[in-house]
């Protein structure tokens, strides 16, 4: 099992979960680097620090890029991806909020596309739900689970075209995680057939504030 890790809080404000994160950064499968919702404006120094050590350390870097469920101009995605190259050697991206129909798909491919040609290794989608089958085969890492832990153990299912696939091509994010039972859905998530996951104990409307219980904690996650 692996972990990814969106630490969505600024290195100033909290340089302790950044320390942690890159003293374990060889038990992630990547972290999610996202300094303004995207890359932002310009560089961010301390964000760059962050970079430098965590690529030292071994992580895969993964850049945010807000897709908004397909509405963005492909430009200025791919525009994001490259901010996040140049200003944060970023070996991938995050796309977040991506769309899950079949529809949207023929634009995503062509996205993706574009980011493979603008020489982005790494791509994972975040529709934060099963999508349509199609996506699965355009990203390295899809997550098909994007929410609250009393959903996740309530109301998830997960259809049959998942078990056609490597586990390792799946990840679950997960919030709201009692801390004691932060084990426990590392464990949901591969019996549930995805090999990479992030459960944290945070809330909305930032639950990623925080780093998860699973890389620290000693709770047998591997890289």
């Amino acid at each position: 099992m692996s972990l990814l890790i969106p630490l969505y809080v600024h290195p100033a404000e909290d340089p302790g979960a950044w320390h942690r994160l890159i003293t374990a950064a060889a038990r992630t499968y990547a972290v999610v680097l996202n300094p303004a919702s995207g890359p932002g404006a310009a560089p961010d120094p301390a964000f760059a620090a962050a970079a430098r050590s965590l690529r030292a350390a071994g992580a895969r870097l993964l850049g945010y890029v807000d897709t908004d469920y397909g509405v963005r101009d492909r430009a200025a995605i791919t525009e994001d991806a490259r901010r996040h190259q140049a200003w944060y050697a970023a070996d991938g991206c995050f796309l977040d909020r991506v769309t899950a129909t079949p529809a949207g798909l023929p634009a995503c491919r062509h996205l993706v596309r574009d980011l493979r040609r603008l020489g982005v290794g790494t791509v994972v989608l975040n529709p934060g739900v099963h999508p349509a089958p199609g996506y699965t085969r355009l990203a390295d890492l899809t997550v098909t689970f994007e929410g609250h832990w009393s959903t996740y153990v309530s109301a998830f299912t997960r259809p049959e075209w998942t078990a056609r696939h490597p586990a390792d091509r799946f990840c679950h994010l997960v919030y709201g995680v009692p801390e004691v039972l932060v084990p426990l859905a590392v464990r949901t998530a591969h019996e549930r057939g995805a090999a990479v996951c992030g459960p944290v104990t945070g809330e909305p409307p930032n639950p990623w504030a925080g780093l998860s219980p699973a890389l620290t904690g000693g709770e047998g996650v591997e890289g």
